[in-house]
């Protein structure tokens, strides 16, 4: 951790324990991590006495189908009328402008592990050489003195299996498995918790992914892998925008591939100010950031996990994401 991580961690304990009203929240369309942040985080605060909202945006309804097993207590789908005599704590939010909450002049505690934050708050506790934010979470509720129960630690296993890609990505060091080795100390039912992240899949999920390998397409001697998923194919399966989840790990799987992009039409495209199409990047060695690439249209993320909103056609994608890969290859 850095000097500066164990800096703003002191700061942030001091905000938790003075503290006696919070809101937590997390990024829009939010995943394992930001949900398992989001639910341990609430439920640690709630163990130390404080009066604590979660805060989720109507649009991120339904969840995805693996999230949906998570318990949402006091949970709040508007800006509660109370916000400004509460701390509010964004998790595993790079940007404020992924929330819709206006937090303008209050105070805010922002707890992230991605490198390209834009440090919004009034203290940013940013530890991005952590897995997941979950990690954080899990170290500040030890050092809180926190017991934590069984619904903590399968929340933050949660984002942590999730983000670490089953232990899989380079973002996968020693605390991560210390971390997993506490949380099964502590009585998490790994075997449990695996059946509801990955299987049970809905066969509509399956047909969808036949339908986006159908769509691959190969750019550049195979640097780019590409491949995209419509409207009508959402429509006609009986998928949910979420099925799309995990459908670029498959092309990010293919060799010879520095990037992998997925993109999908958006069922509120071009409505409520949100854009047509979202892309999904991976960067499979490490030799492209595809965080940068996210960046130069609006999006973000890690350097091999990024993604971004974008009103372009499928092909003025293609020939952005293909320039920008040749660009970081020096080609």
């Amino acid at each position: 951790m850095s000097v500066q991580g164990v800096t703003t961690r002191q700061q942030v304990l001091d905000e938790i324990r003075a503290g006696e009203r919070f809101l937590v929240v997390t990024h829009e369309n939010p995943d394992g991590d930001a949900l398992g942040s989001l639910v341990a985080m609430h439920a640690l605060l709630k163990a130390l006495g404080k009066d604590c909202l979660m805060y989720l945006s109507p649009a991120d309804f339904p969840l995805p189908y693996e999230y949906r097993f998570f318990r949402f207590d006091d949970l709040v789908t508007a800006q509660p009328p109370d916000l400004a005599t509460r701390t509010t704590i964004f998790l595993d939010c790079g940007n404020v402008d992924r929330s819709p909450l206006d937090v303008s002049g209050l105070p805010v505690l922002n707890i992230d592990h991605h490198h390209d934050n834009t440090r919004f708050g009034t203290v940013n506790h940013v530890v991005d050489d952590a897995s997941c934010t979950a990690e954080i979470v899990w170290d500040l509720m030890q050092a809180l003195g926190v017991p934590g129960d069984r619904e903590i630690a399968e929340a933050l296993y949660v984002g942590l299996v999730t983000d670490t890609g089953r232990f899989m990505y380079e973002n996968t060091g020693r605390t991560a498995h210390l971390m997993a080795a506490d949380l099964i100390d502590r009585g998490i039912d790994v075997e449990a918790i695996y059946r509801r992240l990955y299987e049970g899949t809905p066969f509509a999920k399956l047909e969808l992914l036949g339908r986006a390998l159908q769509r691959v397409r190969r750019f550049d001697g195979g640097a780019l892998t590409f491949a995209y998923v419509t409207l009508a194919d959402l429509e006609e399966t009986g998928a949910e925008e979420s099925y799309t989840e995990g459908i670029v790990d498959h092309l990010r799987a293919v060799e010879g591939t520095k990037v992998a992009a997925l993109v999908r039409e958006r069922a509120c495209g071009g409505d409520d100010g949100q854009s047509a199409r979202k892309a999904s990047l991976r960067s499979t060695d490490g030799t492209v950031d595809v965080s940068a690439i996210a960046r130069a249209q609006g999006g973000g993320g890690h350097r091999r996990a990024a993604g971004f909103s974008t009103d372009l056609s499928i092909d003025e994608i293609v020939a952005f994401l293909r320039d920008a890969v040749a660009e970081q290859l020096g080609r």
